[in-house]
């Protein structure tokens, strides 16, 4: 079955949740209708964020790719934040990172190793990509290094602690904001430079995952009128207008059902933000870059991988944390000891197997062993 119909099948699910608060049904049936429904409607965003970037020509596709090419991941993390599951929205950011790095690159090496044994791609592409991870990585390991650097000089003074705790969460707050506001710059800078460098070192974060999904929606479509309709610029703004509000429908019957969901399918909060809202809020992109790999197309799957993951942590990430400030729920970056391990070793792993040039199946088994086995751990940690 093609994607874009397994895609179009999944819409099936949008309508649910809202039938199933109106007949009183099982939050689990509400949370996971919710789950499956924000699936295609992230791709279709998707879609039409990406027919929007061809009609404002080069100079501002970056600037529209970066501002809606996430909008999905970031409706979700709002809507979560605004409920007060700030853990939940800490771990998503955790689960887009690894799961981009570990589970689609993963995945895409597997499957494209599986079919041609051996594949190769741009080094230099995968490098840099790499490099801004590595960024992400040392940005979201600060903070919590600060956090126990500063409770271990007062832990065997409980008095001084307390009286102490409220001004090392307002340090840490402010602290939060520096740090995302180094991120976004550095975001920015990195889409200006792909921009203006040759289209061979080009790899323009969201834009290529959009691209990737347009290629594989032109050689399914086979209505020409559809073609064509996607072509006027107010379809697009339509569709990404509707497709926002049901997003964020959605989002609030998964958020208000989460609790309840959590409890009766026996999942912790953390993990269902590491791996079911990091998964859903990715999955059409996910599922291009293992159809990318499959069709010998190695160096479209690891663009989209390792670029969707630095666009996480350096974009979604500090716009989150301006969001929370703003609206009065502050977010810190301080991630638990679990969450920090596995962007450190998503980093490191990403080092050994996808910076040399080529990869095959055996290097996939081995980047979906380690997500799977840090999956073990966040099911078992709460």
């Amino acid at each position: 079955m093609k994607i874009t119909n397994i895609l179009n099948f999944c819409l099936v699910f949008v309508p649910l949740p809202i039938i199933g608060k109106l007949l009183h049904l099982s939050p689990v049936f509400i949370f996971t209708t919710a789950c499956l429904g924000i699936i295609p409607l992230a791709a279709i965003m998707g879609r039409a964020t990406e027919a929007l970037a061809e009609k404002a020509g080069v100079g501002l596709s970056g600037l529209i790719n970066a501002t809606f090419g996430n909008a999905c991941e970031l409706i979700l993390a709002f809507v979560a934040l605004q409920a007060g599951f700030v853990d939940v929205v800490k771990a998503s950011l955790t689960g887009s990172i690894i799961g981009n790095v570990l589970l689609v690159l993963g995945g895409s090496m597997l499957a494209g190793g599986w079919r041609y044994k051996r594949q190769k791609f741009d080094r230099r592409a995968a490098t840099s990509a790499a490099t801004l991870l590595a960024l992400a990585a040392i940005s979201l390991t600060v903070p919590a290094v600060f956090h126990y650097s500063q409770f271990w000089q007062f832990q065997n003074m409980p008095e001084i602690l307390m009286q102490e705790q409220q001004k090392l969460q307002g340090k840490e707050i402010e602290l939060a904001l520096a740090i995302a506001a180094v991120q976004l710059l550095t975001y920015v800078l990195s889409v200006y430079f792909s921009l203006q460098s040759p289209s061979k070192f080009k790899h323009p974060h969201k834009a290529i995952e959009a691209s990737s999904i347009e290629h594989i929606a032109k050689q399914e479509k086979t209505a020409k009128d559809y073609a064509v309709l996607w072509r006027h610029i107010r379809w697009p703004v339509f569709v990404l207008f509707v497709s926002a509000i049901m997003v964020a429908v959605l989002s609030e019957y998964l958020v208000k059902t989460l609790a309840a969901g959590a409890e009766m399918l026996h999942l912790n909060k953390i993990f269902i933000g590491v791996i079911l809202v990091a998964i859903i809020g990715n999955a059409a992109e996910h599922s291009t870059a293992v159809l990318m790999a499959w069709k010998n197309n190695m160096n479209l799957a690891i663009s989209i991988a390792l670029s969707s993951g630095a666009q996480i942590a350096l974009f979604v990430a500090p716009v989150i944390v301006f969001a929370g400030f703003i609206i009065g729920k502050p977010i810190d970056l301080r991630f638990n000891e679990l969450e920090l391990l596995s962007i450190i070793v998503s980093v490191i792993i990403l080092a050994f197997v996808a910076t040399d040039g080529e990869c095959n199946w055996l290097e996939g088994v081995q980047l979906l062993a380690v997500y799977a086995i840090l999956g073990a751990g966040f099911y078992f940690c709460g």
